[in-house]
C-alpha cells in the first residue's frame, strides 16, 4: 500500500510527519543526515548543532538579530507561565528616591557619562524597587536558597531607566541561549512536579562556568537574612557614554548602609517554621515605622576593549572585576521611604527590562545582557500585556508621545497636543510626530569579526570560584560543603563524580571535602535504611484481625 493510500491511523502507526501524513513528533522515524532519535531540534525540525552559544560578531559579541534558534527558544520560554512570572515570581517592593553625588569617586561624573540623573549634586530621581526570589513560585517561602532579584526603576526626566540585577554579583551562565535550560533544571520535574536536586546538578555538571555562582549560592550568601540587608548588583557589564560619544565599561553595585546579613540553612529552616513571609514583612514594617533602608550606588569603570592583560573577559558575567584593580566609586544614594498602596497594582504589575536605558547609558557586547534585553521586555508584553507601559507603576513620569496604537487593554492614545490624530506614522508632512534633535553624538564602537557560535576565549571557569572558596571564613566553608553534600546526596553517582571533579579544579581542598562528605552521606543513608527495616518490625503495633 502506498503512503498516499494509507488511512490516518495507518499513517500514525507507521511513518508520520508531513502535512499529508500527520504532524511530526519525537517518535517520527525520519531523521536528517547525522541526526539521532535524541538529537535536539527547533520546533521547525532544524537540528541544533550549538545550544551553548549565540551567533555573534566574533566570540565576544555583539549578538545579531537573525539568531532564529535563540529568539524562538527565549520567546517560547517567556510564555511558559500564565500569569505568574517564569522567574522572580515572589516579590516585595517599595517607592523611594535616588540622590546623586554629582561625582564618581573624586571626579566629575560628566567625564564618563552625560546621563542627567547623575550630573548635579543633590539631584533627586524617584525610584521604585522590586526585590524577589528567582526560581520559586509566587507563594514560596522567602527562606529558600535562591538568588534574589534587585530591580530598580528610575523615573528620570529623560524617561525610565531600569537597572535589573541580583544580590549576587555573578551568574550561572554567560550565554543567554542557555537560560531556558538553566531555569528548567531549577524548576520542578515536569512529570512529578517535584524540584529535584539531581536535575539541578545534572545541568551544572555540564556547565563549568557555573562554579563561581554555585560556590556563592550554596554558601550563606545564598540565603540573605532579609531584603534590607543584602547587596545588589547589575551583574552584567554596561557602558557609560559622555557628551563626546566616548564610552567606558561599567559595573553597578548597590551596597546596603544597614550592613549585610546572611543565614545558614539551619537558621533559615527555623525561621521558615515560624514565618515564610519574613523578608516582605521586614521591609514593609521598617518603612512603615520610618526606618527607611538606604543603599549607596557604586560603579566600577574600565576602558572599553578586550583587556588581554586580565585572565578573564570583562564582559563575562560569571566573573567579578577585582576591586583592587577597579575600585568601587560612589555615585549616589537610594532611600526607600514609601510602601505600595496596593501590592498587585504596584509590585506584581511592575515590569522591568535591561534594555530600558536613558541617554548617556548604553549596552556592552555582553552576550548575556543582549539576550536579557530581548527576553525581559518580551515577557512583560506577554505577561502583563502589550500596553504594560501605560500602567501607572511602569509609565514614565514625563511627556509620552508615540505612534503605537491599540492592543489588549489600551486605555489611552499617546497623542501629543496639537498632533493630527489621523497620523500615526513618521515621517509625515501632515502634522504628525517628529524626531527629537540630536544634542550629543552617538556612541559608535567599532564592531568587526566573523559571525560565529563560540564561547569566549578566556573562560577561566574555576579561578575566581577557587579564590572565593579560599576567602570564605571557616564556618562559611563548612556551611558550603554541608549544603552541597546535602543537595548532591541523592544525585546519580556519575553526576556526583563530575561535580567533585569540577570542585577540585576550583580548589583541591574544596573537591576533597565534598567527596568525603558524599562518601559519609552514602554510608549514613545505607545505615538509615537498614535501621528503618528493623524499626518497622520492632516499633510497630500489634493488631487483631477485623
Amino acid at each position: 500500500m502506498s503512503d498516499q493510500n494509507k488511512t490516518p491511523d495507518q499513517t500514525a502507526a507507521g511513518v508520520a510527519g508531513t502535512s499529508v501524513q500527520g504532524p511530526g513528533s519525537t517518535t517520527d522515524s525520519r531523521l536528517a543526515s547525522g541526526e539521532q532519535p535524541q538529537t535536539l531540534t527547533t520546533r521547525q525540525g532544524h537540528p541544533v548543532t550549538n545550544n551553548q552559544n549565540l551567533r555573534t560578531v566574533g566570540s565576544r559579541g555583539p549578538a545579531t538579530l537573525e539568531n532564529y534558534h535563540f529568539i524562538e527558544k527565549l520567546s517560547h520560554f517567556d510564555r511558559e507561565r500564565i500569569p505568574e512570572r517564569v522567574v522572580h515570581a515572589r516579590g516585595a517592593g517599595a517607592h523611594g528616591v535616588f540622590e546623586a553625588y554629582g561625582t564618581v569617586g573624586d571626579e566629575p561624573v560628566s567625564k564618563y557619562t552625560r546621563a542627567k540623573l547623575f550630573q548635579e549634586k543633590g539631584k533627586q530621581t524617584p525610584v521604585f524597587v522590586r526585590f524577589s526570589t528567582v526560581g520559586h513560585g509566587g507563594h514560596s517561602p522567602e527562606t529558600l536558597r535562591d538568588p534574589r532579584g534587585f530591580a530598580v526603576k528610575f523615573y528620570t526626566e529623560d524617561g525610565n531607566w531600569d537597572l535589573v540585577g541580583n544580590n549576587l554579583k555573578v551568574f550561572f551562565i554567560r550565554d543567554a541561549v542557555k537560560f531556558p535550560d538553566l531555569i528548567h533544571s531549577q524548576k520542578p520535574d515536569p512529570v512529578t512536579n517535584i524540584q529535584n536536586q539531581e536535575r539541578i546538578f545534572d545541568f551544572f555538571s555540564g556547565s563549568p562556568e557555573a562554579m563561581h555562582m554555585i560556590t556563592l549560592l550554596y554558601s550563606p550568601w545564598g540565603i540573605p537574612a532579609n531584603y534590607r540587608q543584602m547587596q545588589g548588583s547589575g551583574v552584567n557589564t554596561y557602558k557609560w557614554v559622555n557628551d563626546r560619544g566616548e564610552g567606558v565599561l561599567v559595573k553597578y553595585h548597590w551596597e546596603p548602609l544597614q550592613g549585610i546579613r546572611n543565614l545558614t540553612q539551619e537558621e533559615a529552616e527555623k525561621i521558615q517554621a515560624k514565618n515564610f513571609n519574613h523578608a516582605t514583612q521586614d521591609l514593609y514594617e521598617a518603612i512603615a515605622r520610618g526606618d527607611f533602608p538606604q543603599w549607596e550606588l557604586m560603579v566600577q569603570i574600565m576602558e572599553d576593549g578586550e583587556h588581554p592583560e586580565l585572565d578573564f573577559d570583562p564582559l563575562d558575567d560569571t566573573k567579578i572585576w577585582p576591586r583592587e584593580q577597579f575600585p568601587w566609586l560612589p555615585v549616589g544614594r537610594m532611600t526607600l521611604n514609601r510602601n505600595p498602596e496596593n501590592y498587585f497594582a504596584e509590585v506584581e504589575q511592575a515590569a522591568f527590562g535591561t534594555g530600558v536605558l536613558v541617554d548617556g547609558l548604553d549596552f556592552s557586547d555582553d552576550k548575556m545582557l543582549q539576550g536579557r534585553t530581548f527576553s525581559y521586555s518580551d515577557t512583560q508584553r506577554y505577561r502583563v500585556g502589550p500596553n504594560y507601559l501605560q500602567l501607572p507603576i511602569n509609565a514614565p513620569k514625563k511627556h509620552v508621545a508615540t505612534n503605537q496604537r491599540d492592543g489588549q487593554m489600551a486605555y489611552r492614545v499617546d497623542n501629543a497636543p496639537g498632533q493630527n490624530p489621523h497620523v500615526n506614522y513618521e515621517p509625515s508632512t501632515l502634522n504628525g510626530l517628529t524626531e527629537a534633535p540630536r544634542t550629543a553624538p552617538d556612541h559608535t564602537p567599532l564592531v568587526e569579526g566573523r559571525l560565529v557560535r563560540q564561547s569566549i576565549e578566556r573562560t577561566n571557569n574555576f579561578g575566581q570560584a577557587g579564590e572565593q572558596y579560599r576567602n570564605f571564613e571557616d564556618w562559611e566553608r563548612e556551611e558550603l560543603i554541608r549544603n552541597l553534600v546535602g543537595s548532591l546526596a541523592d544525585a546519580a553517582p556519575h553526576i556526583q563524580q563530575r561535580m567533585v571533579e569540577l570542585f577540585t579544579q576550583c580548589d583541591a581542598d574544596y573537591g576533597r571535602r565534598v567527596a568525603e562528605g558524599l562518601a559519609q552521606a552514602a554510608q549514613g543513608m545505607e545505615a538509615q535504611k537498614e535501621e528503618a527495616v528493623q524499626q518497622a518490625e520492632e516499633q510497630s503495633h500489634e493488631a487483631q484481625p477485623y
